[in-house]
Parts: structure tokens; C-alpha cells; sequence
């Protein structure tokens, strides 16, 4: 008889077998919902790491195509202004003044000028505007301060040098002089 019981199961172990089978696929259920679930979460925080990645390479490219001749430009405004300085230059010389041929020569010089500024409106390169207008560290450089009893403090009164800007960022910043009252207060502590 002690044979026939390790042979076959009595009925009770029959039970205990069968709730330990499906105890481990329960276990097994569970485990497989985790890994499908985490696998989910996974496959979710790629397809959006993928997509942020897809826009910042957009964006990079946007940039590229919008401000990848920012290099060019900002040397370039260095024709415009020596253009500027030679146009200055020959109007002022007392000996160029006699030449009948000045004047040809100055508007030949002025139609150059103007080509290269049509060229640079073209590629949204524009001038900042800087006369009477209220100093801005954003746009401007103060150079130097002029006073000027009569001009409200901080507005621009001189421009030095011309600023510019590739579209909505500044190129270069205009050098300028602003305008400045006179401390009275100075003067009278100097005295004493």
C-alpha cells in the first residue's frame, strides 16, 4: 500500500498540486502584465525622446538655413562701412575738392553703397535706427556722453558707428553717443 500511495496521489494532493499551478501562472500572468506594461513605457519614452530629437534637428536646420551666413554678414559690414569712410574722406579733402571729377566719383561711390544695402535688406539685414531715439544696451554701445541741456538723458545723439541686425538678432550693435546733463552738484563739491 505504501507503494500504491507514492504511485498515485490521494485526492488532497491532487488539490495542493493544482492551486501550486495556479499560484505560478498567476505569478507568471503578473510578471508577463509587468514586462508588457514596462515594455509599453519604454517603447512610449522613446517614440518622444525620438520626436524631440526630429525637432531639435529641425530647428537646427531652421537655424542653419536662417543664420548660417551670420559670419558673412557681420564682415561684410565692414565694406559698408569703409565705403562710408572713403565717401567721407574724398568730400572733406581740401585737395580732392578742385577735381572736376569729384563729383562722379562720390556718386559712383554712393550707387556702390546703396547696391550693397539693397543686398542686405534682401537677407534681412537692416540698419538699427539710432538717431533721437532712447539708448537700448540691447542695441546700442554708448561710446561717449555728450552733454546737452536741452536733449532728455539717455537718448542717442550721435552715431558713431552703424548697427545692424540679421533678422531678429543683432548683428552688431551701434556705437553711439548719448546725451547727459550737467551734474551741477559735482562743480560745487569741487569748489569747497
Amino acid at each position: 500500500m505504501t507503494e500504491y500511495n507514492n504511485k498515485q496521489n490521494t485526492p488532497q494532493e491532487e488539490v495542493i498540486k493544482e492551486e501550486k499551478i495556479d499560484a505560478s501562472e498567476k505569478v507568471v500572468e503578473q510578471t508577463i502584465d509587468e514586462k508588457l506594461k514596462d515594455t509599453e513605457d519604454k517603447l512610449l519614452r522613446s517614440l518622444a525622446e525620438i520626436e524631440n530629437q526630429r525637432r531639435r534637428f529641425e530647428k537646427e536646420i531652421k537655424d542653419a538655413f536662417e543664420f548660417g551666413s551670420f559670419n558673412f554678414a557681420k564682415e561684410s559690414l565692414a565694406i559698408l562701412d569703409n565705403l562710408e569712410r572713403a565717401k567721407l574722406a574724398t568730400e572733406n579733402d581740401e585737395n580732392l575738392k578742385t577735381n572736376k571729377d569729384l563729383d562722379k566719383f562720390l556718386e559712383n561711390i554712393t550707387i556702390i553703397e546703396k547696391d550693397l544695402v539693397s543686398i542686405f535688406e534682401k537677407n534681412r539685414i537692416t540698419k538699427i535706427e539710432t538717431k533721437n531715439k532712447k539708448f537700448d544696451p540691447n542695441f546700442h554701445q554708448a561710446m561717449s556722453e555728450i552733454i546737452d541741456e536741452s536733449a532728455e538723458p539717455g537718448i542717442i545723439l550721435q552715431e558713431i558707428q552703424a548697427g545692424y541686425m540679421l533678422g531678429e538678432r543683432l548683428l552688431r550693435p551701434a556705437l553711439v553717443g548719448v546725451a547727459k546733463k550737467e551734474e551741477k552738484n559735482k562743480d560745487k563739491k569741487e569748489e569747497k
